[in-house]
């Protein structure tokens, strides 16, 4: 098994590091809110929080009907930062997210019109409905926080977060991601079905939604979107002290190197002709860090990674196809991958 982490050697010391109890608070705020609307999809919830507090964009993916847009909609309204939302479909254009120039007649000049990219949050609703072409609008500005408009780059707003949805690849009238893009989100979560108790509970819920009547005597049902609270639990402020107490989170030598071997390892597995990039490893540090400060602990444990390695590096390494003609995916390989790692 891998070996234990040296938690009694902090990176700081323990009498003046400050205290995450604030960070800690600021979190259960939101995931209580998030549960008022959304019923279970913890680990969903909980993979939201990593990409927020480590600036890291999210793609879930999922059947329709499992509550991918309620789910990132009841978080955006839970905190005071800028939302836009994007509907991907097979004719929008780069244009429609980026922004364009526009002649103004009366003055014969170009004015910039900002596209919905200018936000803190964006949800680029079933992404993989449009066309590579837009797909691709969107790397530089998930890499690098900005995006150039005619000869003009523009900085985004800060923070910055993409969190995309999809559904799966066999639906139709969808374009599988290409890996340069996949590689752009820090993790990529794949939603299950709800248990037995947790549909009833959405059942109940649902019919216990009342009648909407509006000021000219019209009524429609209400929706779960139409139960999403405006009071929110925190802004950028609370985002920034969180972004930096997981900066305090402590990694220790041993864990770096057990990152480091499973990283490696996707590149010489023979079963696997695409490996995971340095931005795997990184992102695997990142989120483990986060996920520790969610568990109110000040540093990460095995159980981080392996709760964290099927989301980070799933979609960024590629079976060889022989071994898909073995029966073999890319999970039960990253499997065999973390069992070596943990067995060494």
């Amino acid at each position: 098994m891998l070996s234990p982490l040296p938690i009694s050697v902090p990176m700081v010391d323990s009498s003046t590091a400050p205290p995450f109890a604030e960070t800690g608070a600021f979190l259960r705020n939101i995931r209580e809110r998030v549960g008022e609307v959304v019923v279970g999809q913890d680990v969903v919830v909980e993979r939201l929080l990593i990409s927020l507090l480590t600036g890291g964009h999210l793609l879930l993916q999922g059947v329709p009907g499992l509550a991918k847009t309620l789910l990132v909609a009841a978080v955006s309204k839970t905190i005071s930062l800028e939302f836009s939302r994007i509907q991907f479909t097979i004719d929008l254009l780069p244009s429609d997210i980026l922004g364009s120039e526009i002649l103004d007649q009366r003055t014969q000049e170009f004015r910039t019109h900002k596209g919905p990219i200018f936000t803190n949050l964006l949800l680029a609703d079933e992404i993989n409905r449009a066309a590579p072409k837009v797909q691709s609008a969107l790397l530089e500005a998930m890499q690098e926080r900005k995006t150039t408009i005619g000869n003009t780059t523009y900085t985004l707003p800060a923070p910055f977060l993409v969190i995309a949805t999809q559904n799966p690849v066999e639906q139709a009238g969808t374009f599988e991601l290409p890996e340069a893009q996949l590689d752009r989100f820090m993790l990529l979560h794949r939603l299950d079905y709800p248990s037995i108790e947790e549909e009833k509970e959405i059942l109940m819920r649902n019919a216990a939604l009342q009648v909407m009547r509006d000021e000219d005597g019209g009524a429609l049902m209400r929706t779960e979107f139409d139960m999403l609270s405006e009071s929110q639990v925190g802004g950028k402020e609370e985002i920034a002290k969180a972004m930096e107490d997981v900066n305090k989170v402590h990694v220790s030598q041993t864990f770096l190197e057990h990152v480091v071997q499973i990283v490696d390892r996707t590149r010489k597995h023979p079963s696997l002709e695409l490996g995971a990039s340095p931005r795997a490893g990184i992102s695997l540090i990142k989120a483990s860090r986060a996920r520790a400060l969610i568990h109110g602990r000040e540093y990460v444990v095995p159980g981080d990674l392996y709760a964290l390695a099927e989301d980070v590096i799933l979609h960024r390494i590629r079976p060889t196809y022989e071994a898909l003609a073995e029966g073999l995916d890319a999970s039960d390989i990253l499997q065999s991958i973390l069992s070596e790692t943990g067995e060494a």
